[in-house]
């Protein structure tokens, strides 16, 4: 084995080939999922739900509580997208793409901090609490809970905290030993970008023919 090969995927010879095949599966639908939200199409739920449901089997089996509460919401709050975005706010038009209201602004900081509060409980209740990792995975949490419920409610903002955690998560989850999902967050991110430049396009022309 090269020694750049062991440094990347080294990790993978502790784990169960089935693990192995159920990560790399999850990181293909997440990224159809980032994809088809960038393209502004609701098939970012049922791909996302696939991938939000391996991953919460194979992090409570990794013991990665904060990671697997962000999937089991992320699961959770794609049924409630799906309706949003199919929703119709008139005979013809679904949900559109919006900027987020005062209101939504307010709410989103308490989800953030009441997710902050929750993860810390929840990683002291398992004595999980284990240094600096845990202080970013409960960061990350809490920027990653508002995104989806941004994203859920078709809000252009949804996809800054994205961007944020993503790049978070790329070195959190390399050092975690999870190469293929670093590998995924670092493609998130770049998918992020895109993903806000074509929604305000998308969110300009509606406001110009309006």
């Amino acid at each position: 084995m090269s020694p750049i090969f062991e440094f990347f995927f080294g990790q993978y010879l502790e784990y169960e080939t089935v693990d192995i095949v159920l990560e790399i599966i999850a990181v293909i639908f997440g990224f159809l999922s980032v994809w088809y939200s960038k393209q502004n199409k609701v098939l970012v739920f049922p791909t996302g739900m696939i991938s939000t449901i391996i991953f919460v089997y194979l992090l409570l089996k990794w013991e990665l509580l904060g990671d697997m509460m962000i999937n089991a919401y992320y699961f959770i709050m794609s049924v409630y997208g799906w309706y949003v975005w199919t929703k119709k706010t008139d005979k013809e038009q679904v949900t559109p793409i919006s900027l987020t209201t005062n209101n939504e602004k307010k709410l989103s900081i308490a989800i953030f901090i009441a997710t902050l509060l929750f993860v810390y409980l929840v990683y002291i209740t398992f004595d999980k609490w284990n240094g600096w990792v845990a202080y970013v995975d409960t960061i990350t949490t809490a920027i990653f809970f508002v995104g989806m419920w941004l994203m859920a409610r078709r809000k252009l903002e949804n996809w800054i905290f994205w961007i944020i955690g993503d790049i978070i998560s790329v070195p959190l989850y390399f050092y975690k030993g999870f190469t293929f999902t670093s590998l995924q967050y670092l493609g998130f991110t770049i998918i992020a970008i895109l993903g806000y430049l074509a929604w305000k396009k998308i969110l300009n022309n509606n406001q110009q023919t309006a």
